[in-house]
């Protein structure tokens, strides 16, 4: 698809016909800085955009945010505002020839007037490693003022060089504050908007379009249209009802990337929620990812993994349950096999914790990484062949079931490693009886190493 040239767009309104057939979203543009919501951040008085914009220097960035937070219209009001040339050009649908053929009449652009030519990327991140680099020596040499956008974070798709010669700006989603004022200027805009039409929306109408479009105001005006569309006339005037609005939005699409940062975000969020004991946190974190379309699977196999980090012998069942869980789901299936899911969630949140089992693996790992591989004590090594019983394989070895209480003392770590402490309990939940045990065992073995016990066991 070739890249679209806007300056004209940017400074001369379509003619009434025409702008009555675009979707309301794009009638609602903001036209000036001013009519930007949610982002006062990066546009408030003294911003750096707003700076930029005011003193007509642009320079290449990243915007960076959610869908509906503004990132083409941002664009596009910073080239209006520095007066250059604006073109807009999508990384989905263009490829090499198509970047070629900016380049060049950016080339003729800055030779005629001096100018650099504003390149607006929508979803940078979908070039490749070869794309990307192609804008560079362009956009060092100033022929182009990069602007490109990114649901996705710049630090994973966009590559290091280009990153490095772009300033990243991060929009935020819009509050529900600011979707409420987006949609009250929709409903009293008569040359844009839907004015003209006089629909009566309830309050609690349009307050449920703003919790529903997720911080999206490209969602929020789709969903206003569509609910006026289809309102119903009373007494001459369509009245949009939460009925209505419901009706309009059916299931609105959740942000959601199975492959990108939204993915790890949420997904850390219900880990977190079920590692600080918060039920609530956890099963809402549960249903979004699931509503979001997430492979129930993967939700399992993390489920697991908490079970065992977070939880461990704190409540040796959490284990189970979790396993459990993930069998059940692979029986069932979506959506009954789902509450499985939830039920371990629950329980998971609510076992107590510890992370004791998780600390000692990584303590004795880290010993085999750092140390040399210490040799298995003759006495506990395998004698199979009556040479390897010769060279003194398994001599010594003490039998525990032979011995009082299955008690015997014996040396199982390697001698440069004697007396190693990995496994330290907590004292919460199960966990807590274990370090009891634990205490006791290393106690009598303190005293039978000391010589205050009785005759050590036979060896067999």
């Amino acid at each position: 698809m070739a890249p679209r040239d806007l300056t004209g767009d940017l400074f001369e309104p379509d003619a009434p016909a025409a702008r009555a057939r675009r979707p309301l979203a794009d009638r609602m543009r903001p036209r000036t800085l001013d009519e930007v919501v949610g982002q006062d951040h990066l546009l408030g008085p003294g911003r750096v955009l707003r700076l930029a914009a005011e003193r007509g220097e642009l320079h290449s960035m990243i915007l960076w945010g959610p869908p509906g937070s503004g990132k083409t219209t941002l664009a596009v009001l910073l080239a209006r505002h520095a007066g250059v040339r604006f073109v807009a050009f999508s990384a989905v649908l263009s490829g090499v020839r198509e970047i070629r053929q900016v380049i060049a009449e950016a080339e003729a652009e800055r030779a005629r007037r001096g100018r650099p030519t504003v390149l607006f990327v929508d979803e940078i991140h979908r070039f490749n490693r070869a794309q990307q680099d192609a804008f560079l020596p362009h956009v060092e040499q100033g022929t182009l003022v990069l602007v490109g956008a990114t649901t996705e974070n710049p630090s994973f798709e966009v590559n290091a060089a280009l990153l490095s010669r772009c300033r990243v700006y991060v929009l935020n989603p819009l509050g529900e504050a600011d979707l409420l004022v987006v949609l009250r200027r929709a409903l009293a805009d008569a040359e844009r908007g839907l004015a003209a039409l006089a629909p009566a929306v309830d309050e609690d109408a349009l307050r449920l379009i703003a919790r529903l479009a997720g911080g999206d105001a490209r969602a929020a005006l789709n969903i206003l249209e569509l609910a006026v569309t289809l309102a119903p006339l009373e007494a001459g005037r369509r009245r949009v009802t939460e009925a209505g609005v419901r009706e309009a939005a059916q299931r609105r699409t959740l942000l959601y990337d199975k492959a990108g940062e939204e993915h790890y975000n949420l997904i850390s969020a219900l880990h977190k929620s079920l590692r600080d004991s918060d039920v609530d946190a956890a099963l809402y974190w549960l249903a979004r990812m699931l509503e979001a379309g997430e492979d129930p699977r993967y939700i399992a196999r993390r489920l697991v993994r908490v079970a065992a980090e977070d939880v461990g012998t704190a409540d040796p069942q959490a284990l189970a349950q979790a396993v459990a869980a993930r069998d059940a789901y692979e029986f069932l299936g979506s959506p009954e096999g789902e509450l499985a899911l939830a039920q371990a969630v629950v329980y998971l949140a609510l076992a107590p914790k510890s992370n004791a089992v998780y600390l000692a693996l990584d303590a004795a790992r880290e010993d085999v990484r750092t140390r040399p591989a210490e040799p298995v004590p003759l006495h506990l090594r395998n004698a199979p062949t009556p040479l390897l019983h010769e060279l003194g394989y398994g001599r010594g070895y003490q039998y525990a079931h032979d011995a009082p209480d299955a008690r015997v003392d014996q040396e199982h770590l390697p001698e440069a490693l004697r007396d190693r402490v990995y496994y330290r309990p907590t004292d919460r939940g199960f966990e807590a009886e274990l370090a009891r045990r634990l205490e006791a065992w290393r106690r009598w073995r303190a005293a039978r190493r000391a010589g205050n016990a009785g005759p050590a066991a036979g060896a067999c």
